[in-house]
């Protein structure tokens, strides 16, 4: 089966993550996929990296409406020479775009859902103008709200798959503690996420405030602004950490393609979001490479994290994470057990083998007669 990723590509976050996920098992499973941007960046350098054709559709500019038509013009010229199976688009906006191009050059459309639907905004606006022909849904949290957006088309819920990591040895993690002056014996909390406010990284330094008496924790931001709003807010994150207190304990790491290899020398992932997270890459991500992960109780989280491998806390209360961070702080041997539990929860939900067959298998419903 030949597919094709339709996507923006202007910034780097979870769909990126699984889109080069998705593409370097393309082998597998018969599932031959390549992928078609509307911007140049660290998406697509990572793609051709890999190995994957990348298609350029040219930039898109909701305010520039000869741009729009350019780009689905670039598309249906796309689709009418290379005969895909399928067209996958992601997210609202990519579908929101393209899906009357795909529509109109008669091949199976899917839409996949990264985000919980609202129906207010432009893009699902547009995307209802056109039913898909299949939903795939990154969690059922994100499936639960797909109603504002359509009425009739099915929806799957398929995990991301998320490969597991090479265990760090006690000498990498000696050395990536090094790289962000780090004591060796310190306990630290990381964050590794978009910077935007709804990420709760605000939460988290108000949390640890509270524990400043508590010597042995260190924390790392990992991730870095990629606009304008985003600098700004990564400004005001330091001056809040610099007004609490702790400025001295808060490594902000900046924007990483190594984030998995950072976190993986840390002992605590936490990602308070003050929004629902509609899935959590990063979460699971930091469950496979061993790492007990903390995160709000609500949104795809909870169908992520169990008391076997992390904990969950009210939204937005930073006294009840500041708790349960002490717990983990004080307690060697919980943290161990978190850890050890970890990388089978990871592997139950998000082993790429087997979403790479869900995949296959869901797509192979709609796909045209003949190509699987």
């Amino acid at each position: 089966m030949r597919l094709l990723h339709v996507y923006s590509g202007n910034l780097f976050g979870g769909i990126e993550s699984l889109l080069l996920t998705l593409t370097r098992y393309r082998s597998a499973r018969e599932l031959d996929a390549e992928v078609a941007l509307c911007f140049d960046g660290r998406l697509a350098r990572e793609l051709e990296a890999a190995g994957v054709r990348v298609h350029r559709l040219g930039e898109v500019r909701v305010s520039r409406p000869q741009t729009i038509h350019r780009a689905r013009r670039a598309l249906s010229d796309l689709i009418a020479r290379e005969r895909f199976d399928s067209v996958v688009c992601h997210a609202a906006w990519p579908y929101a775009i393209f899906a009357g191009a795909v529509r109109r050059a008669a091949v199976p459309l899917v839409f996949w859902a990264h985000d919980a639907a609202a129906g207010r905004h432009w893009s699902e606006r547009w995307a209802r103008r056109t039913t898909p022909d299949l939903i795939v849904a990154n969690s059922h949290f994100t499936a639960a709200t797909l109603s504002a957006l359509f009425d009739t088309a099915r929806a799957d819920v398929i995990y991301a798959p998320v490969a597991a990591p090479a265990r760090a040895t006690a000498a990498e993690r000696a050395g990536i503690r090094r790289e962000l002056q780090t004591p060796a014996d310190a306990v630290v909390i990381a964050q590794a996420s978009r910077l935007e406010p709804w990420k709760g990284h605000h939460v988290l330094l108000a949390a640890l405030a509270k524990l400043r008496r508590r010597s042995e924790w260190v924390c790392w931001i990992v991730g870095g602004p990629q606009r304008a709003e985003e600098r700004r807010y990564a400004e005001t994150l330091a001056g809040l950490a610099d007004r609490l207190g702790i400025a001295d304990r808060v490594r902000f790491a900046g924007e990483r393609n190594d984030a998995a290899r950072i976190v993986a020398g840390a002992d605590v992932l936490c990602q308070p979001n003050v929004r629902p997270e509609p899935f959590g890459i990063a979460l699971v991500e930091a469950l496979a490479s061993g790492r007990p992960v903390v995160t709000s109780a609500f949104g795809g989280a909870i169908e992520i994290v169990d008391e076997s491998c992390g904990r969950l806390v009210p939204p937005g209360d930073s006294a009840s994470l500041a708790g349960v961070l002490e717990s983990l702080i004080r307690d060697a041997s919980l943290r161990g057990s978190l850890s050890d539990a970890a990388p089978a929860r990871a592997r139950l939900l998000c082993d790429p083998a087997t979403q790479m067959r869900r995949l296959q298998e869901c797509l192979g419903s709609v796909a045209a007669p003949g190509t699987v």
